[in-house]
């Protein structure tokens, strides 16, 4: 049921602080809601537009220790650069903060101290990893040992970037602490947790049976973590850098970056709005909007209501509209290995050209399924559209208006039946791209707009005023005013996604004050109304712009692929025969493939091993669709001991190497044989 609220909250997921922003995060989150947020605007709407640097965590500690500098060095460093880079871009935030500020941590800490005390949480005392020389607990990233699945002995405490294993760090072979290099030991520690498993009943239903109108993708992963069961949620950690937990007991503790980085919201509307900020967060006739990517889904869809529920002040998300992720040239951006297309670094080889690439992003937003950027796309789009739909019309109407009528909007004549039409599909298109943004399909939106641009080009092309101005002026006067509407028409349908040309625009046509309102509207400009001097709004991307950027992309590639060989982990002490002939090393056939539930990495095969089958947990689900394996033979160990992954008995492990990319590859024999097969 649609409700009609006053105001609208809208946040867009906080970018975390130890390194700069890509096209992967504009796309994803930040250009689709500084399109929504400018378009309620235009509609004169109540709205806030929150954002911030989330600046606390494990990844920026380890930075800050590799580099011998703080974490707050770090933070720093790249709140400012992600801040500029966003305002560069024209995402208009009305405050863009940190959750390293005084206002923040005073907010995270007693909304803590208030579930605290209403005995929201539980406690719970765990073994963990304790550096007896840094006198530290140790975060999973922290410690690092011989990974137990396939031997590797530099993997994490949390994963096994080698055969992409998710692991615990008392699953390793021979732990060390990264920080001393000694050898921890398992010392007891307390810690708070959120039981989501109590908030199950209310959030099933607050979801699957209230919102269905979420899209898909969110609907879809938040049943599934629901459908499997929720469970209690550690949110405080061992670690010095962070907000500390506020309670007797607990010195040494901060809490954990999700629970605090989502209160940043909250945080950052206060220090905006310190009288007012409760009307924007407490009050039912507030409608609150989370833009962010499918990897914070749960985040915003299950833990952060559920954490507002109990605080119990608070309003819960009207809706989550989250983005999948944008690739680049194919494959998947990585900020290690630098394969992106870095904000701050595009602005200097493409000077003011914000909007081609907010345009190109929306264009290819990856609303429904992950989208691939390329640089080929980019220049065809600016030149095939922007340029020769978009800008074309738009200089031929100025121009036109200039050499036939002295740069004034002429009066308008009796229309014919072909003319009243197109005015009707100027109207028509008003309601279309605001259905459109008011569902979120902002890709569809743009592209809406794009077509008024396409029925100013063909008027143009069909009327040609040019041919009727040596004996007709008066049909070329109504030509002109009809065209120069649809310019004024353009400037507002593009608002939105291209606020840079569409102040340029209204510059150019001296535009009066505007709202969406008058999109639609061919009484725009009045006659007489004096133009400003054409000039081009957009401008043709060559050959070479395009080859530089593919070959900085190559560079890059062939860098790491240096790295990757040079990086080679060393052969491992030599054995003796006999023990590797206690590897049974079979051939099986995939009969089935599946991702597991709420492990991004991992997929779940069923295979056919001669023996009666067996299921196998393997990490490579980045790599390779479940449906591509089906029916492919893989090369895997038949007698490892069973082991359980993601609550499923794994029997087994699939044999796989790593390319010069990174990318793992399943090891088959070259022809097919029998499952069972032994390999020797």
């Amino acid at each position: 049921m649609t409700k009609n609220f006053k105001r609208t909250t809208v946040t867009s997921a906080l970018p975390y602080a130890n390194g700069p922003v890509h096209i992967g995060h504009l796309a994803g989150v930040y250009i689709p809601a500084d399109i929504y947020v400018r378009y309620l605007r235009l509609k004169g709407e109540d709205v806030l537009f929150v954002g911030g640097s989330d600046e606390h965590g494990v990844p920026i500690t380890i930075k800050a220790r590799n580099e011998g500098i703080t974490p707050q060095d770090v933070v720093n460093r790249y709140h400012t650069m992600i801040k500029k880079s966003f305002e560069e871009f024209g995402i208009s935030f009305d405050i863009y903060s940190r959750t390293s500020s005084e206002t923040h941590k005073k907010t995270a800490s007693d909304f803590f101290k208030t579930l605290y005390d209403k005995k929201e949480f539980i406690e719970q005392t765990s073994e963990q990893y304790y550096d007896e020389e840094a006198k530290q607990f140790l975060a999973d990233r922290y410690i690092i040992g011989t990974c137990p699945h396939c031997g590797n002995e530099r993997a994490y405490g949390d994963q096994c970037e080698a055969c992409g294993t998710s692991l615990s760090p008392l699953d390793l072979i021979n732990p060390k602490s990264t920080i001393s290099g000694s050898t921890p030991v398992l010392k007891e520690t307390k810690h708070w947790y959120l039981p989501l498993d109590k908030h199950e009943n209310w959030l099933r239903k607050w979801i699957l049976e209230d919102h269905k109108e979420w899209k898909p993708n969110v609907y879809g992963q938040c049943k599934s973590w629901l459908d499997m069961g929720l469970q209690p949620r550690a949110v405080t950690r061992d670690l010095d850098w962070g907000v500390p937990v506020p309670v007797e007991g607990a010195e040494g503790k901060v809490l954990y970056v999700w629970f605090d980085a989502p209160i940043g919201y909250i945080s950052n509307t206060i220090e905006l709005l310190p009288d007012s900020w409760e009307k924007w967060w407490k009050d039912p006739e507030t409608r609150l909007l989370h833009f962010i990517g499918k990897d914070n889904i749960v985040f915003h869809c299950i833990v952060f209501p559920a954490m507002l529920k109990a605080e119990g002040s608070f309003i819960l998300p009207d809706n989550v509209p989250a983005n999948e992720f944008l690739n680049l040239e194919g494959d998947k951006i990585s900020t290690s290995r630098n394969w992106a297309v870095w904000l701050h670094e595009y602005l200097v080889d493409f000077p003011e050209k914000q909007d081609i690439l907010r345009y190109v992003l929306t264009a290819n937003a990856p609303e429904t399924k992950d989208n691939d950027f390329t640089w080929k796309d980019f220049q065809a789009r600016n030149n095939n559209e922007l340029v020769a739909i978009f800008g074309n019309f738009v200089n031929r109407a100025l121009v036109l208006t200039h050499k036939y009528f002295d740069g004034k909007v002429p009066a308008r004549g009796e229309m014919t039946d072909y003319e009243k039409e197109i005015v009707s599909q100027i109207s028509n298109s008003k309601f279309q791209i605001q259905n459109l943004l008011d569902n979120f399909r902002f890709r569809d939106a743009q592209k809406e707009a794009m077509n008024l641009a396409r029925i100013g080009n063909k008027y143009l092309a069909d009327t040609e005023p040019w041919k009727l101005a040596k004996n007709d002026m008066a049909r070329v006067a109504t030509i002109m005013n009809i065209s120069l509407q649809i310019t004024a028409n353009l400037s507002i349908a593009f608002e939105p996604f291209l606020p840079f040309s569409s102040a340029r625009l209204r510059e150019m046509l001296h535009l009066p004050a505007f709202n969406w309102a008058d999109l639609g509207s061919i009484q725009f400009l009045p006659e007489g109304h004096r133009l400003g001097e054409a000039k081009l709004l957009f401008e043709k991307i060559e050959d070479e712009a395009i080859e530089a950027q593919v070959l900085k992309l190559q560079k890059t590639k062939e860098e790491n692929a240096v790295t990757s060989v040079t990086s080679v982990t060393p052969v491992k002490e030599n054995i003796a025969f006999d023990d590797f002939t206690k590897l049974d090393i079979r051939v099986g056939t995939v009969l089935d493939c599946q991702k597991v539930p709420k492990a991004d990495k991992l997929l779940q095969f069923k295979i056919d091993d001669g023996l009666g089958g067996r299921t196998i947990v393997s990490g490579i689900a980045q790599y390779y669709a479940p449906e591509d394996l089906i029916g492919k033979q893989v090369c895997f160990i038949a007698n490892l001991a069973p082991r359980k992954l993601k609550g499923i008995d794994s029997e087994g492990m699939i044999l796989s190497a790593e390319d010069a990319d990174g990318k793992l590859v399943v090891i088959s024999p070259s022809g097919t044989v029998k499952p069972g097969s032994e390999v020797g």
